[in-house]
């Protein structure tokens, strides 16, 4: 659905080339959600333009729907569906309306787009504002209805571009509920960016990892995360030299590693933590040290992203 091969691209700033997307080799298969991660500059947003038509690339090639991006621009743009950041739907037309000319725009007939209109209206809970002014819209409402706007020509490829920033959790989990029903009944490919990593961790069968222009992971959330050496133990102590001898004490631990200690607090890193959080918890006693908190959390997307690019990707969110 989705084959690259060395796209690349590049922009002339004040005198120097700089490349924003170095190599970029993608395969997606038809029927996969996949999701495009990476943090702020990493050349996230260049490649999606580079794929949707948007931008044409510098060298390499990409083939999008069966389609190439260079020689068949206008035959990827009709077997697509893309949902931006922005909403799409004017403030001031009627729903209903709204879905029917975007119909129109795709070249589907006015029967056949009011009646793709009705069932979308009707599978993404809809159906009851479909009379009203886009404005009058809930922010939940007005981005089910960018899906719909997206899905109207029944593309095989729907491309969602950070598609719930700015909603709520209760409206994000109502969001994908609706898109994971639609994918079930369509068998849509999907392509996602989001920084939800929790989102990316739930929804997506393939997680990709781009950073400096380059894919620099590819597998599924698990496989990823299982890269990540260790679990995660958080411990807060009453004092900060009690977190220095907590520290030196949890050292006594065979698989303990990647110290950190900041105030009271202290972190490490130990294999199957479930298991090494009792030991620790009976050395720290046997040293006289008292804590406040012990938790063991296991890898997260975010853990992959900081011993991938050295960085955290909600750092590019403060």
């Amino acid at each position: 659905m989705i084959h690259t091969k060395g796209l690349t691209r590049s922009f002339r700033v004040s005198g120097t080339t700089l490349e924003a997307v170095r190599g970029l080799d993608i395969d997606v298969e038809p029927g996969e959600l996949v999701a495009f991660l990476g943090p702020n500059g990493a050349g996230k947003s260049t490649s999606l333009r580079m794929l949707t038509t948007l931008l044409r690339p510098t060298s390499g090639s990409a083939s999008v729907a069966g389609c190439d991006v260079v020689a068949d621009p206008g035959g990827v743009r009709r077997r697509i569906g893309y949902v931006g950041q922005g909403h799409s739907a004017a403030d001031d037309q009627r729903v209903i309306d709204e879905l029917v000319t975007q119909g129109l725009c795709h070249g589907v007939r006015r029967a056949q787009a009011r009646s793709r209109a009705d069932e979308l209206l009707e599978r993404l809970d809809l159906s009851g504002a479909a009379k009203r002014v886009v404005a009058k819209l809930s922010g939940g409402q007005r981005r089910r209805l960018d899906i719909a706007m997206g899905l109207i020509h029944r593309p095989a490829l729907l491309f969602l571009d950070e598609p719930s920033t700015g909603l709520d959790p209760h409206s994000r989990a109502n969001l994908w509920e609706h898109i994971a029903r639609l994918r079930a009944d369509y068998g849509t490919t999907v392509f996602l960016t989001t920084h939800y990593l929790d989102e990316a961790d739930s929804v997506a069968e393939r997680v990709l990892v781009i950073d400096h222009g380059a894919v620099i992971a590819d597998g599924t959330s698990s496989e990823l995360k299982a890269k990540v050496s260790g679990d995660l133990i958080g411990l807060v102590t009453d004092s900060e030299e009690a977190a220095r001898r907590a520290a030196e004490a949890a050292e006594g631990i065979p698989t303990a590693h990647d110290f950190h200690v900041a105030g009271t607090a202290v972190r490490l890193r130990v294999e199957r933590g479930d298991a090494a959080l009792p030991e620790l918890l009976r050395t720290l006693d046997a040293a006289g040290v008292a804590l406040r908190t012990a938790e063991v959390t296991r890898p997260t997307l975010d853990d992959v992203f900081l011993s991938l690019t050295g960085r955290s990707l909600r750092e590019d969110e403060a």
